[in-house]
């Protein structure tokens, strides 16, 4: 599947076609699938779930996307994001789960992308201001409460929220500008 062939499905689904749109997830859905069972070999069992959290993540942003630039590069963004998610998520759980003196494959194989990825986001936050910044990395990466994360950095349990709001939508603008 080409650039344009699914940018056309996604630009007609926009305007109202229901069965453009549907043919455009289903593409969109196989596209996903091979690009995920190439980065979670170690996985699999993940790839589906991870397909369906990111077609939902298009479909719930799709108001987002600029016709101008391209859309392998926005679901790449949106690809990675949740993907990065994922790994988190799964190295916490593993971690709780494991005994550490066990040899622990997970963090004995770097993975590139992932590590591009939390590079990218690291880039990325740094261009926020204190304020944003701190809430999203407490709260969002680091898996605080939103009143821990208040005490910890000294502000109120509002403006971290607020923080964490105003952040994700600047980091959303920034990325869309890079695209």
């Amino acid at each position: 599947m080409t650039e344009e062939e699914l940018r056309g499905l996604l630009i007609g689904g926009l305007s109202g076609d229901a069965a453009t749109y549907r043919l455009f997830l289903d593409r969109l859905a196989a596209y996903l699938r091979a690009y995920l069972r190439r980065r979670l070999a170690q996985m699999p069992q993940d790839v589906e779930d991870l397909v369906q959290e990111i077609l939902l993540a298009v479909h719930n942003q799709r108001h987002t996307y600029d016709a101008t630039q391209p859309l392998t590069a926005w679901i790449h963004a949106i690809a990675r994001y949740k993907l990065v998610d994922l790994l988190r998520r799964r190295s916490r759980a593993d971690l709780l789960h494991d005994a550490l003196d066990e040899d622990d494959e997970l963090l004995g194989v770097t993975d590139s992308d992932a590590a591009e990825a939390r590079y990218d986001i690291a880039r990325l936050l740094e261009q926020l201001p204190d304020r944003q910044r701190l809430p999203i990395l407490h709260v969002k990466l680091q898996g605080e409460s939103v009143s821990e994360t208040a005490r910890r950095i000294g502000m109120s349990e509002s403006a971290v929220k607020v923080g964490i709001h105003r952040g994700l939508k600047a980091l959303a603008a920034t990325i869309r500008s890079l695209g």
